[in-house]
């Protein structure tokens, strides 16, 4: 959101985040770094996903369930 607020990154800066990013993890470790990154991302955006299909089941009641739901009650208040 920073980003968004101050302008997108021209070269230079991106030029200047990749050498921070060399010399941080070092060029070894910078593809493990991605795949993780990546990974996460897949990760979210599947869990995303399917909150978004749990959110769109129809979850109105049943008549049936109801009255059943009723009757266990009143037998609960009964014991």
């Amino acid at each position: 959101m920073l980003l968004l607020a101050i302008g997108m990154p021209g070269p230079m800066e991106l030029a200047l985040i990749g050498a921070l990013l060399l010399i941080f993890f070092g060029a070894g470790k910078l593809p493990q770094a991605g795949q993780s990154i990546g990974l996460g991302i897949r990760n979210f955006k599947k869990a995303m996903n399917q909150k978004e299909e749990d959110d769109e089941v129809d979850v109105t009641p049943k008549k049936d369930a109801l009255k059943s739901g009723a009757e266990s009650g009143a037998e609960a208040k009964e014991s």
